[in-house]
């Protein structure tokens, strides 16, 4: 038997585009007992009531939901105001103040071996003069004190000592 015309009314009722009429052949068709092994699946969508299943209340019952919902929602939507505590306001300043104090002590602790390096005897500027500078040099006379000398005993000149 060719069912050419059940496909190709099949076709058109998925796309949406059959009459009452169309759907009532198809109904009828499935409602049959010998229809093709490949139409089976399809069965169940065209024998079924669409009273029997959802109930005679149907719309009510769905209409009675949507209510119950939106009156649900405006009642249960209240919006309450976050206490926020000075602390977790101050957060970011806290975290911008512990970054900086990171920086400034590895600047701190790098800046120490850095300067030793420049102080260290075998670089020192003094030795350099002594090896280069003239004995007569008033320079060398005022840049090469081997003790150290309390500014408390030096004399201004014209001074004496009271």
């Amino acid at each position: 038997m060719d069912y050419k015309y059940i496909e190709q009314l099949m076709e058109r009722y998925f796309n949406a585009e059959t009459s009452l009429e169309e759907e009532s052949i198809l109904r009828t068709f499935f409602c049959q007992e010998n229809i093709p092994a490949e139409m089976q699946q399809w069965r169940a969508l065209f024998t079924a009531d669409a009273n029997e299943q959802l109930g005679d209340d149907f719309d009510a019952r769905i209409l009675a939901m949507i209510e119950n919902e939106q009156t649900a929602s405006k009642e249960t939507k209240v919006v309450k105001a976050q206490e926020v505590k000075l602390t977790q306001r101050m957060m970011p300043l806290f975290k911008a103040a512990a970054v900086i104090a990171i920086i400034i002590t590895l600047g701190g602790a790098l800046q120490a071996p850095w300067d030793k390096s420049w102080n260290a005897p075998a670089s020192d500027y003094t030795s350099f003069q002594i090896d280069t500078v003239d004995v007569g040099s008033p320079i060398q006379a005022e840049n090469i004190i081997d003790k150290a000398v309390d500014s408390t005993q030096v004399l201004i000149p014209n001074q004496s000592k009271d």
